[in-house]
């Protein structure tokens, strides 16, 4: 029979995840320093969003408490309710944005690695005879006189 950590030995644990509900409500309030009643009032208020026991009861992640302390600091600087709701709201939405500007960064060099490598591709596709010489300028052709343009400018004087 294997043990606790499976076929593969002792399990080693990562870093908790950030988002796993924890704590419960004594120790929420005694990490952030705010009264269990304030941690109900702000839930009720909607600025936190604790997960819950089958029973019911609250139980608190470590992005909540961060969040938490975030509401702290803010009230205690003298910024009202509506205020903090409205600045973790921009914070949460500058963050989707950042994240959303890491994708489009990354989808843009990807972009540029294959338009490389199929410049790259087409350059060794082309004869040897036909492909420029270092050094030597390109050919220009005449203009075709079917699509030559002449600007008239009429004389006052």
């Amino acid at each position: 029979m294997a043990g606790p950590g499976g076929a593969g030995g002792p399990r080693r644990p990562g870093p908790p995840d950030p988002d796993a509900a924890v704590f419960v409500i004594s120790v929420a309030a005694e990490l952030t320093g705010l009264h269990p009643q304030t941690l109900r009032a702000y839930e009720r208020m909607g600025l936190i969003n604790p997960g819950r026991t089958g029973g019911g009861g609250r139980r608190y992640s470590a992005r909540d408490v961060d969040r938490l302390r975030d509401i702290a600091e803010l009230t205690a600087a003298g910024t009202g309710i509506e205020g903090v709701r409205r600045i973790l709201d921009l914070e949460n939405h500058l963050a989707a944005l950042r994240a959303r500007n890491e994708e489009l960064v990354a989808e843009l060099e990807a972009t540029r690695d294959a338009l490389r490598q199929a410049l790259a591709q087409r350059r060794t596709a082309v004869a040897p005879a036909a492909a420029p010489r270092p050094g030597n300028l390109p050919v220009l052709r005449g203009p075709d006189p079917g699509q030559s343009l002449v600007v008239w400018r009429r004389n006052r004087g």
